[in-house]
């Protein structure tokens, strides 16, 4: 219930605002009954994305639900009312081509991470960990530090699913483990994600926004990983210093599979590919990903003539992508688009006003709320409000929508994956209990922040 509700309180800072914001060609609808209506079909629709796991319903559908849902009724209101058709037309074609840039730049990702799943990449990984005779304590800052430092490459969701199964692997009994190395996975992925475009959907949603370039979203690294060391620490403490029962002769070591090398070598040059189309050639960062699925679909084929079709089917990895990420992805950006539209969020920036908050405390408020309300609509919202903010405060709301998400265990992709991974051991009452080591990371991370930007104007 408090989720729907922040979830009306942020929507509805808009109709206490002036119309400044929209173009005076769309019409401001939200005093009417399509504006209600549309705002009360997507506090429904969040309320059971919310309570996925409550309904047994993957978010996706009610997500994809509200987002085509809305946008239909907004055209139907506009032919009713003898609107201009063309308004309708031209929202619908800017929104698809902002949703396909990040959802193809997914795609490439997503195809990369299940190839090298395929390959055994990930499975050597969990070996080489619990083989090493670490304690306890050693596994949960070793899966920490791969968190932090995959999540800028893979993003947060499929570093925090490949980890906690790691965990799992490690240890299915001991809870004093488990949930302190649950937070930790996520907080260091979420913390990981944010300095970094690929890491995260919001900060890829900011930086195809051009907010920033590629190198600026690198200066938050400090403010990343001095919040995520504070958190890992204090949690650590309650981790035990034992070390785990590994039988050598019952677990064998997985062979990497041909041409696995080459695949993380391609990824790494996708990624290249993505930053110089974007920064370089002023293409879309998915056009160069889709140049590197090109060149892993043409190296799949020189796979199977030498080793055999059965060796590697780049088919297979696409078909084995999480497609539900993906669609809820866009109904959720669909539906905060037509409330755009009608003028629910175009006019929220009137909090960003210093007579009000002002940017600083707006953003830090950024985080909290995405916490709550999970950080995609939220960065979407501010995208789509786009207050008139310097790149230091562009960067700071990336931050704590990326990092923030982590102070509740459903506020973040990571923390949801996580709780599905550990079902019964990580969940809402069990992250709640070590909260207060994550709050005081998320206060440092804007200490540093405050400190490279507004002291020593590092980052500019």
């Amino acid at each position: 219930m408090l989720k729907i509700m922040l979830s009306m309180i942020f929507c509805s800072l808009a109709a206490f605002a002036s119309s400044s914001a929209s173009t005076t060609q769309i019409p401001d609808l939200t005093m009417t009954w399509i504006g209600f209506a549309s705002l009360i079909i997507f506090v429904i629709g969040y309320y059971f994305v919310a309570a996925e796991e409550k309904y047994h319903i993957d978010k996706a559908k009610p997500a994809l639900f509200i987002g085509t849902f809305i946008f239909i009724l907004i055209a139907i209101y506009y032919a009713l009312n003898d609107l201009n058709m063309d308004l309708v037309h031209t929202q619908a074609q800017h929104l698809i081509l902002e949703i396909a840039e990040i959802f193809f730049f997914l795609f490439v990702a997503m195809t990369y991470i299940e190839s090298l799943i395929h390959m055994n990449v990930f499975d050597r990984l969990k070996y080489n960990l619990v083989s090493k005779g670490f304690t306890y304590r050693k596994l949960f800052w070793a899966t920490g530090f791969i968190a932090f430092f995959l999540s800028p490459i893979a993003d947060n969701l499929t570093t925090a699913l490949i980890l906690s199964t790691v965990l799992i692997t490690i240890e299915k009994d001991r809870r004093d483990f488990l949930v302190p190395g649950a937070i930790n996975i996520v907080v260091a992925a979420n913390a990981g994600g944010a300095w970094s475009p690929f890491g995260d959907i919001t900060t890829l949603m900011a930086w195809t926004a051009k907010k920033g370039a590629f190198s600026d979203f690198l200066f938050l690294f400090p403010a990343a990983i001095v919040g995520y060391l504070i958190t890992a620490f204090l949690l650590s403490r309650f981790v035990p210093n034992e070390v785990p029962v590994f039988d050598a002769t019952k677990e064998k070591r997985p062979e990497l599979g041909d041409g696995a090398k080459t695949i993380m070598g391609l990824g790494i040059f996708t990624i290249v590919c993505a930053v110089i189309s974007h920064q370089v050639l002023h293409l879309p960062a998915m056009w160069g990903m889709m140049f590197g699925l090109a060149l892993l679909k043409v190296y799949s084929y020189g796979l199977n003539r030498k080793y055999g079709k059965d060796h590697f089917n780049i088919f297979d990895s696409i078909a084995k992508i999480e497609n539900n990420t993906l669609l809820f992805f866009f109904g959720i950006l669909a539906a905060v688009g037509g409330l755009y539209f009608l003028g629910w969020l175009g006019l929220a920036a009137i909090v960003y006003d210093p007579s009000v908050l002002g940017p600083t405390w707006s953003n830090i408020g950024v985080g909290f709320l995405s916490a709550i309300v999970d950080n995609i609509p939220v960065m979407s919202a501010v995208l789509k409000a786009s207050p008139d903010m310097g790149l230091e405060q562009w960067m700071l709301v990336t931050l704590t929508a990326g990092i923030g998400g982590s102070m509740i265990s459903f506020g973040s992709a990571a923390g949801v994956g996580v709780m599905g991974k550990l079902h019964g051991i990580y969940t809402f009452g069990s992250h709640m209990k070590y909260a207060w080591t994550i709050v005081l990371g998320y206060f440092a991370s804007i200490g540093v922040w405050y400190l490279q930007y507004q002291v020593l104007g590092i980052g500019h």
